[in-house]
């Protein structure tokens, strides 16, 4: 039985004279929005002073064999300076900052707790701390930071906001990591993919349209910036077929197991141990980033900057090329630059690493297999970026996502997802997940054991 026409009128028209009843929600809408266009803005801003930190450093490395003897000096100096200001005076600025994200949004962390670990503040700190690792010529990248940095910001937005507006301090640190992800990379969808699946497990969001918002429109400012290009480019993908099976499975295969070495080696570094370096790194920490930096250093001067920074400039040539003349051992060197850059204690970023490292992981697999300089080449090199992120972060959906965007590789859809899919098996052969294993070390209490693969806050 149908209703009459003023009846069906009225329930349509109710709902929408609520809303607009409703003036303190909308502000405090308002509110969020305002703080995810300011979260695009101080990511915006990040990313270009950590290009002008990177090329500064390159521009001193390359400018003849002065330039390189005193990068050689200024790294291990920079990297003894940033790490005693953040041991001073911003403890929770150190590594990676998604751990510290992780922790924070712990349901038992205690409030104060929650404050040490995510604030404008900090985020601050932890912005500058970054780009001065980067002018130091570390290899270390941004988007990890960028999430701490993200939800920093929009963890600002809770003062102004009403006592009943229902977004809790959870929900503004979810969206602006996400943010600070898809402002990042220019990735909208990678960023809600990341919040979904590494952030959110296991817990609904109160506010999953706003957050949803907020992470887009702080990748639309980045896009207002920089343009509405992929972050690598397109990739320009050649037909595939069964011939590109083996090489592919080998890629990853070998990411998995790199990625999970390399996971592993972090976690444990992280952690510390009872043999000679690890206390000599505990009672001597400033002397042993100084290590840490002149051997960074050194392989920067071996391989001419090419493992300094995020690695973007090579990553970049290796998919448009295919092969750009990398020095030889790019891949094992840039793999232990990272490490080593990361184990010195600084503010420092492996998720855009990762990326070259899998980059030329993938290539040096088109060097065995013969396809070195050939254009099934690229499609070896996009694999072995997705299976080492996916190893990495133990995140598959986020990193076949990410890479996706990336690159524009929708031709590659089904390749780039199965590679991500099996490389992340294999890592969890080799090692727990590294953000869960940090974030324990941050303070979150570590999940039981029927729970190991679930979020490491879920409740």
């Amino acid at each position: 039985m149908s209703l009459p026409p003023d009846r069906s009128l009225r329930a349509l028209i109710e709902p929408l004279l609520r809303e607009m009843r409703s003036g303190r929600q909308w502000i405090d809408r308002s509110v969020v929005l305002v703080f995810a266009l300011l979260t695009g803005l101080v990511v915006t801003a990040f990313t270009a002073l950590a290009e002008l930190a990177t090329g500064t450093w390159v521009a001193l490395q390359g400018s003849g064999w002065t330039g390189a003897l005193l990068a050689l000096v200024w790294t291990p100096v920079l990297t003894v300076a940033v790490l005693m200001w953040t041991r001073r005076f911003a403890r929770e600025a150190g590594g990676s900052g998604i751990p510290q994200v992780l922790a924070a949004l712990h349901d038992d962390t205690p409030p104060e707790r929650v404050a040490a670990l995510v604030s404008p503040r900090l985020a601050l700190q932890k912005l500058l701390l970054t780009c001065a690792g980067l002018l130091g010529g570390l290899s270390i990248g941004r988007e990890g930071p960028t999430v701490q940095v993200g939800a920093g910001v929009m963890l600002g937005a809770r003062r102004w906001l009403s006592p009943g507006s229902g977004i809790d301090a959870h929900d503004l640190m979810v969206a602006g990591a996400a943010a600070g992800v898809a402002a990042a990379f220019n990735t909208p969808l990678g960023g809600i993919v990341f919040a979904i699946e590494q952030l959110t497990r296991r817990r609904d969001l109160r506010h999953s349209n706003l957050t949803i918002a907020a992470i887009v429109l702080a990748g639309l400012v980045s896009i207002s910036v920089f343009g509405n290009e992929s972050y690598f480019g397109a990739l320009v993908v050649p037909v595939l077929d069964w011939s590109l099976l083996a090489p592919g499975l080998a890629v990853a295969l070998a990411a998995g197991l790199a990625g999970g070495l390399f996971s592993r080696l972090l976690v444990l570094c992280a952690q510390g141990g009872s043999d000679r370096v690890s206390r000599w790194r505990a009672a001597h920490p400033l002397r042993f980033a100084a290590a840490c930096g002149l051997a960074v250093g050194l392989i920067g001067l071996v391989t001419s900057g090419a493992t300094a920074g995020a690695g973007y400039h090579p990553t970049r040539a290796l998919l448009e090329h295919g092969d750009d003349g990398l020095p030889p051992l790019y891949t094992l060197l840039k793999f232990v630059a990272t490490w080593l850059s990361a184990w010195s204690g600084v503010p420092a970023g492996t998720f855009a690493p990762s990326l070259a490292i899998g980059a030329g992981l993938g290539q040096d697999i088109a060097r065995l297999a013969g396809l070195a300089g050939r254009p099934e080449s690229v499609a070896l090199v996009a694999l072995g970026m997705v299976g080492f992120l996916s190893a990495t972060t133990q995140g598959p959906i986020t990193a076949f996502i990410i890479v996706m965007e990336m690159v524009s590789g929708q031709a590659m859809v089904l390749s780039l997802m199965a590679c991500a899919l099996l490389s992340g098996a294999v890592a969890r052969l080799v090692s727990p997940s590294m953000y869960t294993e940090m974030a324990v070390l941050w303070g979150m209490p570590r999940p039981a054991a029927g729970l190991a693969g679930a979020s490491p806050h879920s409740g």
